[in-house]
């Protein structure tokens, strides 16, 4: 069955309240390639969009695993989220699903919520570069603007990147120069799709605090991850840390600090022979907690937290990572691109 936008299934209030941006991007669903909303304005409020983080799943009539399959959906399909409710018949930690399109369900563990927001053009780049990242449910990368059919890279909403530059094309359309940090190159990313981060976003949350007073507790048994400042508790997120092994989670348990950290990475498996290899571009909001790059960071492949998930790191919505990249010492420059390290960050206790 097609995966086209049947405008019909809304009403006509619905429908007019759909920016053209939203619209664009519901009708590009037959068409993985548009991009999304180039050309209009984006809403102070947009619509709730979601995208599909795997391929081949299934729209459900109702909320529930065992429920009828209405039609199959692909990787990077764009709906609205009409709705969130709890599912029926589940035993697993998450058991939050959406509605999409007001027409069925699926687990929100494979729904990314996205929204479509467009940028104003940064013109002037000082040398450090400026930090960035994703607005619109996707944009493709390319590395020649006289030749954009060869895509290194798909980057999603919520990855961070460093822009070096600026340039038109001969449509007289406006890219950045993004950094590719694992290759170090650089390739061509559209300006509208990228907010620039201001400062203000990334200064140190509660600086008054003692290191000493700071830390940070992972429970793997529920999934959790809690912040103390002293024996007050700020903060509590779900996460999704390392699926388990022989009865061992891959996630190693003890004492660490948060002694090294970047705002974005490409993360890459480089071991193509291995069944669960992974190419992430624009990790966001690293921590670091050891050597062998185990970390705190913002996750954009799923969005199961509350259930293991990972080769050993712990999974974050975006904006919780952000808030512990900020939150944890050391403090890391606004401009500094290539990561931070200094040994008597914030102690961190998995068990």
């Amino acid at each position: 069955m097609s995966n086209s936008l049947n405008v019909s299934q809304f009403s006509r209030r619905e429908f007019l309240r759909l920016s053209s941006a939203a619209l664009l991007a519901l009708l590009a669903l037959d068409s993985p390639s548009l991009a999304y909303a180039a050309d209009a304005p984006a809403e102070d409020e947009p619509i709730k969009l979601g995208r599909l983080t795997k391929n081949k799943i299934d729209l459900l009539d109702r909320p529930s695993p065992d429920a009828n399959v209405l039609r199959t959906l692909k990787r990077d399909d764009v709906l609205q989220i009409t709705n969130s409710t709890i599912g029926s018949g589940e035993q697993r930690a998450n058991t939050v699903w959406y509605e999409l399109n007001g027409e069925g369900f699926v687990h929100s563990g494979t729904v990314q919520p996205v929204t479509n927001r467009l940028n104003d053009l940064v013109k002037i780049i000082p040398s450090a570069g400026l930090l960035a990242e994703v607005t619109v449910p996707y944009t493709d990368a390319v590395w020649d603007l006289q030749n954009k059919e060869i895509v290194p890279n798909r980057l999603y909403y919520s990855t961070t990147h460093w822009i070096l530059g600026t340039a038109q094309d001969d449509q007289g359309k406006w890219w950045y120069e993004v950094l590719e940090d694992f290759y170090q190159k650089s390739y061509f990313v559209e300006s509208a799709h990228l907010r620039v981060i201001p400062f203000d976003e990334t200064t140190t949350l509660s600086p008054s605090v003692p290191t000493k007073d700071k830390k940070i507790k992972v429970n793997l048994g529920n999934q959790l991850v809690t912040a103390y400042e002293g024996d007050s508790q700020v903060q509590l997120f779900r996460c999704s840390a390392g699926i388990t092994t022989d009865d061992v989670s891959l996630t190693p348990t003890g004492d660490f600090r948060t002694d090294y950290k970047r705002p974005s990475r490409h993360m890459i498996d480089g071991n193509d022979h291995h069944m669960n290899t992974y190419n992430l571009p624009g990790v966001p909001w690293i921590s670091y907690l050891d050597e062998n790059g185990i970390s705190f960071h913002g996750t954009y492949w799923h969005n199961n937290f509350g259930e293991p998930m990972s080769h050993g790191c712990i999974n974050l919505p975006p904006e919780a990572a952000k808030w512990i990249y900020r939150w944890t010492l050391p403090a890391v420059a606004h401009d500094a691109q290539r990561g931070y390290k200094l040994y008597g960050g914030t102690k961190v206790e998995i068990s």
